[in-house]
């Protein structure tokens, strides 16, 4: 079974986000970037179950500028077998990166498709389910288990209530959530391995894909600064701020 990750380059998550004094966006200039954390997870997935013999080839895919080469070379040092880089500058929304995974996944010929449940710049936890509604493929979201089983996947998602187990028939799409696993850590031989991996290169119009922005960003702006808090002499002082000042009573 062939799998295609998609790994997405984003700003470190133990990097403060500053947003550009225009208001246009964040700032990524001069700013460390690694690959998003469920991202990690989806690479971990893929190599284990490589390593389990469910798996036989691993994919990495990364759609953006050509830094992003840098974080497929993380994803294979970690343990996938090449890479598929879409290059390009215009900025990309979930659906199109959906699109180019689509197009990708088709052209590789993959039986499943692992991604993590969203990308911690954004957030948006889009592009998994635009992928799989435009393949026509199952689909299971928030993974924290996995377990192949024939044509089928085992599947533990974690929901308000506790656990839900579903399967799904391959072809799948499938989002890594953060309790599926612990991501390695690429060892220096495996990070010099991964320089003679071979990545090719695409590009949306060899893939027929528009990739025009559907959305507008109209502001960025920092979330307001917290008050600090205050003290108080009763329960009736209490509620007097609670009702009048906050207005939460």
């Amino acid at each position: 079974m062939k799998v295609l990750v998609g790994v997405k380059r984003v700003i470190d998550a133990n990097v403060k986000a500053r947003v550009k004094s225009d208001g246009t966006g964040v700032e990524t200039a001069n700013v460390k970037m690694a690959m998003n954390p469920f991202c990690e997870i989806a690479t971990e997935q893929a190599v284990r179950m490589k390593e389990a013999g469910s798996v036989t080839e691993i994919i990495a895919a990364s759609c953006g500028p050509a830094a992003n080469v840098e974080t497929l070379r993380t994803a294979l040092a970690m343990g996938a077998d090449r890479g598929v880089h879409v290059q390009t500058d215009a900025e990309l929304q979930p659906l199109a990166i959906a699109k180019l995974l689509k197009s990708v996944a088709e052209k590789e010929q993959v039986q499943l498709v692992i991604l993590g449940k969203q990308a911690i710049d954004n957030d948006f936890n889009q592009t998994g389910q635009m992928l799989a509604a435009l393949l026509g493929w199952s689909q299971a979201t928030f993974a924290s288990a996995i377990e192949v089983a024939g044509e089928w996947l085992k599947v533990t998602r974690e929901v308000d209530g506790g656990l839900e187990h579903v399967e799904v028939k391959l072809p799948a799409v499938v989002t890594a959530d953060l309790r599926l696993n612990e991501p390695r850590y690429a060892s220096l031989p495996n990070i010099m391995k991964a320089k003679k991996k071979p990545i090719d290169t695409l590009t949306p119009d060899a893939l027929g894909v528009d990739v025009t922005p559907r959305l507008k960003t109209l502001k960025v702006s920092e979330p307001p600064a917290r008050k600090a808090g205050i003290k108080v002499e009763s329960v009736a002082q209490l509620v007097d701020k609670l009702k009048n000042e906050a207005q939460v009573i």
